[in-house]
């Protein structure tokens, strides 16, 4: 069984307010784009971490087929959100991709190539590198679950990626990576230049 984990309780201080659930230009929320298309990927389980106003983003994923979890401790960082997905999974998973709320289209395609690049290499770890990079989602055995619980601050698994590349396979992309909305001209941009209020 392979689940999904989307971080979705920052505090969004760089934004100024809760950044997830501000509309896109079809007028979905921001987290509500990236759990659809998560999902979209056809894995068998999928569990949305909660924090800043917490009601108010799992209001956004109304009808969606996510369990929803509280992280009472979002604000000491994103270390604390993951243990919280990894607390929540279903007894038995084998492994479970780590997304990003506030990173609205992650390709489900991408997804898939990182279910079939565990699958078929063996390794504990799958990632996407982009043109500009190594990025999110990334797809991790549940061998490295207790590395991935050990992370502390406000950091996700970059460490426990970067410890062994022997044990990483590495799906090309070949696109920029998905980018992370955290500012106002972050969701600007993604609007295509909409302002913040509209």
């Amino acid at each position: 069984m392979i689940a999904t984990i989307v971080l979705a309780a920052g505090a969004s201080t760089r934004m100024g307010r809760q950044k997830l659930t501000l509309p896109m230009a079809d007028g979905r929320p921001i987290v509500r784009v990236s759990v659809e298309q998560v999902l979209a990927a056809g894995l068998d389980d999928a569990v949305v971490v909660l924090g800043r106003e917490a009601e108010a983003v799992a209001e956004a994923l109304r009808g969606l087929p996510v369990r929803t979890v509280l992280n009472p401790r979002y604000a000491e960082g994103q270390s604390t959100s993951l243990r919280v997905g990894l607390d929540a999974l279903r007894a038995g998973t084998d492994a479970a991709l780590v997304a990003l709320g506030d990173q609205p289209l992650p390709d489900p395609d991408v997804i898939r190539r990182l279910v079939a690049a565990f699958r078929t290499t063996g390794r504990p770890i799958a990632a996407p590198v982009y043109l500009d990079g190594r990025g999110n989602p990334v797809l991790f055995a549940a061998e490295v679950f207790e590395e991935l619980r050990a992370v502390t601050g406000d950091r996700g698994a970059r460490d426990v990626i970067a410890r062994d590349p022997a044990r990483v396979a590495e799906v090309r992309v070949d696109a920029p990576m998905p980018a992370d909305i955290d500012t106002p001209e972050d969701y600007r941009t993604a609007r295509g230049g909409a302002r913040p209020d509209a």
